[in-house]
């Protein structure tokens, strides 16, 4: 097949796909967390003034699962045309095992994997000891050692999730570093980002240690925005954590900063100067556009269904920010799903005992079979 078919064939893939892996769960939620599924009461069907996704781009309204699916396929095919269309995807990356070192019930591994064309990247294989496959959950930050329990505290989420029974693959990566004009041909970063943690996902799911049906993708704060764009736009991960990211544009916020270059707006020949936007220093790239034409990142979330997700809200994503969730909901009810759509919320952005204990059990809800 020639590199041209192949770039075809992938285009053509990620517009028309939709039947995303269901990690779904015939039994409803456990007790402890059943909550989380559900807004508060006074935002209960409350969708905001977000633009109703149950309407085709021409004012059609959609009725069915199957008008769904062709409704998921314009969102789609929007999102990769203003941020930038992935190249094919590795299939098999290569993947380099530089060390293993046994830990207290499971073995923790450094790699060297391959995430794109142009570039490796230092990552962190950790398996539980005992038999398999195991689900599993690819963790994306700066860097792959936080997740391990080399950073911060209450940032540790691989180290607790291989002592939950998961496998667990850690990978870091600066966005800021990126070179867009040799990246897959142009892409927005948080794009590139994407199609890299999508590598990352093949990488995964060919480890024989790993259940590929059921693979998560999370990250908190710039790794939840990188974990939400993966978890969206790649339809094989099973299910999406993200970690107070700020999940919809809010200019207000100066972390919600989808407008700098490092993540939607990048522009060719012009650099605008980091902070918030002001008359000054306008939006740039394709945050620019997708603002000026009514999009919101709601769009990106409701193509998980009838995939679920987790928001960890925090400081940056308050309970107001069901008003956005609300849209996904509609969309998963329409599919005849429930409990497809989680937050949870704690007043300050860095993640808390509690908090990553609301992570583990949803993990566990929908990667793990029920006993």
């Amino acid at each position: 097949m020639t590199q041209e078919r192949r770039f075809r064939t992938s285009v053509l893939t990620l517009i028309l796909i939709y039947l995303p892996v269901d990690a779904s769960r015939a039994d409803d939620p456990p007790s402890d967390i059943a909550r989380m599924f559900s807004p508060p009461p006074a935002l209960h069907d409350d969708l905001g003034d977000y633009k109703s996704l149950l309407k085709f781009s021409d004012g059609r309204p959609v009725h069915t699962e199957s008008e769904w699916r062709e409704r998921r396929g314009e969102i789609l095919k929007t999102w990769h045309g203003i941020l930038g269309t992935w190249p094919p995807l590795i299939e098999r990356p290569k993947v380099e095992k530089l060390e293993a070192l046994p830990r207290d019930g499971f073995t923790q591994r450094k790699l060297r994997l391959e995430i794109a064309p142009d570039r490796q990247t230092d990552g962190y294989f950790l398996v539980p000891d005992g038999p398999g496959p195991f689900p599993a959950v690819l963790i994306v930050f700066y860097e792959p050692d936080t997740a391990i329990g080399k950073g911060k505290p209450n940032l540790d989420f691989g180290d607790a999730l291989v002592r939950r029974g998961f496998a667990v693959l850690s990978i870091g990566f600066d966005p800021r570093v990126i070179d867009t004009d040799k990246s897959g041909g142009k892409l927005q970063p948080l794009s590139y980002l994407a199609y890299a943690a999508a590598n990352g996902y093949n990488a995964v799911a060919h480890m024989p240690e790993v259940d590929p049906k059921r693979v998560g993708v999370m990250g908190h704060s710039y790794g939840g925005k990188w974990a939400m764009f993966a978890a969206c736009l790649h339809e094989k991960f099973a299910c999406g954590v993200w970690s107070d990211p700020g999940i919809v544009f809010d200019e207000p916020r100066s972390n919600v900063n989808y407008w700098e270059p490092w993540y939607l707006g990048w522009e060719p020949n012009r650099m605008r100067k980091p902070g918030l936007i002001t008359a000054e220093n306008p939006r740039t790239g394709a945050y620019k556009r997708l603002v000026d034409t009514g999009h919101d990142l709601h769009e990106l979330h409701a193509l998980m269904a009838p995939r679920p997700f987790l928001v960890s809200g925090g400081s940056e994503d308050p309970p107001e920010r069901w008003k956005a969730l609300n849209h996904s909901v509609a969309v998963n009810a329409l599919l005849g799903q429930k409990n497809r759509v989680a937050m949870t919320n704690r007043e300050g952005h860095t993640p808390t005992k509690e908090s990553n204990e609301q992570i583990y059990r949803f993990l566990e809800y929908v990667l793990k079979p029920a006993r």
